[in-house]
């Protein structure tokens, strides 16, 4: 070989050494979250692998969360065992006793002495293994979802608050939450939409609120005494005790007191009358909501009057924030006259400040509009990918998530009521990243999202004497001291650099 061959070699081969040199150093400069990113997209077609990965990754809030909704059917069959409840055949279902009766097995010992019926129960109050029509099934996804609830209704309603918090506090926990809103209401307020039903409906808000006040602050007590009794319970069967252990214990709860949009308007206004009222008295409960079947006829009929209740409640508790579920609706399921106008009311009229579902906003008049005025006033939409899927038929690039995020609308992901839906958290992350195209930059902005719209109170982390520490200083840990929110935030931001310092491997 030649003088001048070898020279050019060695150019090359130094060029080439360079080249990999400057590659391996620009891996080393890559921050956490760059490498951590790299990874995630190295997995995002190796689906095992990817949930592997989202399982690990730290997600913050679940914001639309149901207490009734969260435990799976296996934790209210334990229930069902422990009360001493029975289950119906041929149909399952759980029911009071006595259980020697025809049509009625004992729930205690079932799943031992009858596998298939127990494997039939799961069935009957979750999505598992549905198919329309088949052993009681109901006939689409969105019957059955809805019809679950009264199939495990005798558990959930029997002062079981205590064990579907565990359950909810375990599932967030094992999905790296850090703190769930729940919508949950003691039974006080069923009682109470009750007395609003008797007393007989009027129209009149403010005269039908003059007769409601006098009986309110016994109620918020003892709405507030079954949420002690509940709370202590749980801490009981989780080992809780000060300070909390890590895991569920460490999970922090908020809840949202809810309304009954399928009952009467008597039963609607006084129920919501005393969540408000217990929203102010009590810190744990953050917000108010509202719940059903949107298409519920009554529902339906009443949307209007429902949003003007709050709006006139609102007015006099300007401290209570609202979340209320709308628009969990879909071309086909109601006329469409139905679609155009409850995500605009429920923003315009009642003045909520977060979306439950919000899926047909593109049917909404004036939809454009409405997507800029909720990302001009920061209004989020809580989006449960799968509950939409199940429920509605809203799947893939049918969702209006991608929606939202063109115009700037705050989102993030939810699961609703996870224990029917048979999901977790970890599930609607990897959906939003398969079937979405979500990239884990997006996932985490929705992470810590997910606490920056939440309702705990005080002040947010984002801009804070804390900015950009790792260790808090003396103000930042005064600062943190005195929001609770802050504190949420934190602890998320930590368990962040913990999870990308591991350029996210499973722990």
């Amino acid at each position: 070989m030649g003088g001048r061959k070898l020279h050019m070699l060695a150019i090359g081969l130094g060029l080439a050494a360079g080249l990999a040199a400057g590659q391996a150093l620009a891996a080393t400069a890559a921050t956490p979250e760059a490498r951590t990113a790299a990874r995630f997209d190295s997995l995002v077609h190796d689906r095992a692998q990817l949930r592997l990965f989202l399982r690990a990754m730290p997600k913050g809030g679940d914001l639309h969360n149901h207490l009734w909704g969260a435990p799976y059917a296996e934790d209210f069959l334990a229930m069902a065992a422990d009360d001493g409840l029975c289950v119906t055949v041929p149909r399952p279902a759980l029911a009071e006793g006595p259980c020697d009766m025809a049509g009625k097995v004992p729930a205690k010992g079932l799943a031992q002495r009858d596998p298939d019926l127990y494997a039939r129960t799961v069935d009957a109050l979750s999505m598992r293994n549905f198919t329309p029509g088949a052993d009681g099934a109901a006939a689409s996804g969105h019957d059955q979802f809805f019809s679950t609830f009264d199939r495990f209704a005798a558990a959930a309603a029997r002062n079981n608050i205590g064990p579907m918090l565990a359950a909810t506090r375990e599932m967030a926990a094992g999905d790296h939450v850090l703190y769930v809103e729940s919508s949950a209401n003691p039974e006080a307020l069923h009682a109470f939409g009750l007395v609003g039903q008797d007393l007989g409906w009027t129209g009149d808000f403010a005269a039908t609120l003059a007769v409601l006040q006098p009986r309110i602050p016994a109620m918020v007590a003892q709405a507030r005494a079954e949420m002690d009794a509940a709370e202590a319970q749980a801490d009981r069967r989780q080992g809780c005790a000060r300070p909390p252990k890590p895991g569920p214990c460490r999970v922090a709860v908020r809840y949202q007191a809810f309304v009954q949009r399928a009952q009467p308007p008597g039963f609607v206004f006084a129920q919501m009358a005393l969540a408000f009222a217990l929203v102010e008295a009590d810190p744990r409960f953050v917000g108010v909501n509202i719940v059903n079947p949107e298409d519920n006829p009554t529902a339906l009929a009443d949307y209007s009057l429902h949003m003007r209740m709050f709006q006139f409640l609102a007015a006099r508790h300007s401290t209570v924030k609202l979340a209320l579920h709308a628009g969990e609706l879909a071309p086909g399921l109601t006329p469409p006259r139905d679609l155009s106008f409850h995500i605009r009311e429920a923003v315009e009229i009642a003045g909520a400040r977060r979306i439950g579902h919000g899926v047909d906003i593109a049917s909404e008049a004036g939809a454009a509009a409405l997507l800029a005025r909720m990302a001009r006033d920061h209004v989020a939409v809580e989006i449960n990918l799968t509950s939409n899927d199940v429920i509605l038929g809203v799947r893939g690039s049918d969702h209006p998530l991608a929606l939202y995020r063109k115009a700037g609308v705050p989102v993030v992901l939810s699961t609703d009521d996870e224990g029917v839906s048979r999901i977790d958290m970890t599930g609607e992350y990897l959906r939003a990243a398969t079937e979405q195209g979500l990239r884990y930059g997006d996932l985490k902005a929705m992470a810590r999202d997910s606490l920056e719209y939440s309702f705990l109170p005080g002040t947010s982390l984002r801009g804070s004497v804390c900015a950009g520490q790792g260790t808090p200083s003396p103000a930042c840990a005064s600062f943190l001291a005195g929001s609770p929110k802050a504190q949420v935030q934190w602890r998320l931001e930590q368990d962040f650099a913990a999870f990308e310092r591991g350029a996210g491997s499973e722990p």
